[in-house]
């Protein structure tokens, strides 16, 4: 809704490129982009094309869910390290960090660890 109504300043000469790209909090190059955008492909050539795709490097599901059912099932209440550990023996090929996070999402099958305690010792005893 911004751009369009900076884009109208600009067509209708109330505002420069600069100012209009200050309205939108950019920079005069980045909205002289998103006008040539906006004029091939309209208002939809304005969205952000990356959040629709998903990484070819992400893991398949199934994938996934076989370790954390084999976490569940075999290996409740190892460390991380130890299922990275069987992880990797049976062919697993994703990092020990990997493994930590799909096991502390959102389907709890491992409590995330508490954060460190810093000791803000000020010297007075």
């Amino acid at each position: 809704m911004r751009f369009e109504e900076a884009c109208t300043g600009w067509g209708e000469r109330r505002l420069t490129q600069v100012q209009a790209a200050e309205l939108l909090g950019g920079r005069a190059r980045t909205f002289r982009r998103c006008i040539h955008r906006c004029e091939s492909e309209g208002l939809d050539g304005l969205l952000d094309k990356r959040m629709s795709r998903i990484s070819h490097r992400r893991a398949p599901v199934d994938e996934v869910m076989r370790m954390v059912d084999r976490y569940r099932r075999r290996h409740e209440g190892w460390s991380v390290k130890h299922c990275c550990a069987w992880y990797r023996r049976d062919g697993g090929t994703r990092s020990c960090n990997w493994v930590r996070t799909r096991l502390q999402d959102p389907s709890g099958a491992v409590a995330q660890g508490a954060g460190r305690l810093v000791d803000h010792d000020d010297g007075r005893g």
